[in-house]
């Protein structure tokens, strides 16, 4: 369908994937497993923190927070992408949207805030730790997980109304399965420009300053590792901070090629996306977490109390 008044639509047209018939169950139950698996694994995640004691510090908060940011990203998305695939129903109105992009914008700005302030606790930690107690205590872990939230949500309520502004005049058909600045961009004909300062100048602050602010927080926390005299200490500091980083590789990696990339690479870019959206979220608490002693051990006495539940009645 092609508008020729340059006036807001009432709905798009989203193409998520060119598959066809034959191929959509094993699509649909790929994309559900790694859905279930991805809100399954972060709830687990939540729960060891919520439920042990030994866990209540501020890289497990952050860490909680994080997964809660997971399950919003997948969820946001995923489970309208199911429907569409077993209704094949493709429309989304122009409301439905905008909420959508609000809420995936929300998610992906507070991952954002959040793994920069997980690699500022990693730095108090190793490189100033008799004042990580100080710098780092409850009020003020209270203080930046509310900030961060806020930030996040003020950052997408920029982005998500300065695309509302947009009108589209060219192809109403988002090729993507789901709402996000750049499938927009390339349908809008007015408020193009104003959009394009607001986007890429997330992208600028939110993605390379940040990434940039980890990389030289993780360079001075690798050389205070190096000055750490226990063997031990140092394998366990190194195991965190390869953890992270590994995240912040894949996270990065893949968000940012999603929109410095050229249009023409449609399918790399669609492939990216899932990276960024579906898959990261459901690998981020394998790699930060179930390699962690603390959590295991979290798990483990989990487990011993459910026998021993199931031992008295």
């Amino acid at each position: 369908m092609v508008m020729e008044n340059q006036t807001s639509p009432k709905e798009f047209l989203t193409l998520p994937f060119s598959i066809t018939s034959d191929s959509t169950s094993i699509f649909i139950s790929m994309f559900f497993a790694i859905y279930i698996s991805g809100v399954f694994i972060n709830s687990i995640i939540i729960m060891l923190i919520y439920f042990s004691n030994h866990l209540h510090t501020p890289m497990y908060l952050f860490l909680c927070n994080l997964s809660i940011v997971d399950i919003c990203y997948t969820t946001v998305t995923v489970p309208k992408l199911l429907y569409m695939c077993i209704s094949w129903d493709n429309i989304v109105s122009f409301k439905e949207c905008f909420i959508q992009m609000y809420f995936y914008m929300l998610a992906g700005s507070t991952e954002n805030i959040l793994i920069l302030t997980m690699a500022f606790d990693r730095y108090i930690a190793i490189c100033n730790p008799l004042r990580y107690h100080h710098i780092l205590n409850k009020s003020h872990c209270t203080f930046i997980t509310a900030g961060i939230w806020l930030i996040g949500s003020f950052n997408s309520f920029i982005i998500t109304y300065q695309a509302s502004q947009m009108t589209f005049c060219q192809s109403m058909t988002i090729h993507l399965f789901f709402c996000d600045g750049k499938p927009l961009m390339n349908i809008a004909c007015t408020g193009l420009n104003t959009f394009y300062v607001v986007i890429y100048s997330e992208v600028f602050m939110f993605g390379f300053c940040m990434f940039v602010c980890i990389v030289v927080s993780y360079v001075k926390v690798i050389k205070g590792i190096l000055h750490i005299n226990s063997k031990e200490g140092r394998r366990k500091a190194f195991s965190t901070c390869s953890s992270h980083l590994t995240v912040i590789i894949i996270y990065y990696t893949t968000g940012v090629s999603v929109y410095v990339m050229p249009k023409y690479f449609c399918v790399l870019e669609r492939v990216c996306t899932v990276l960024y959206t579906v898959v990261t979220p459901m690998i981020n608490p394998l790699i930060y977490s179930l390699r962690n002693d603390d959590v295991k051990k979290a798990f483990k006495s989990l487990l011993q109390f459910k026998e021993e539940l199931k031992i008295s009645s």
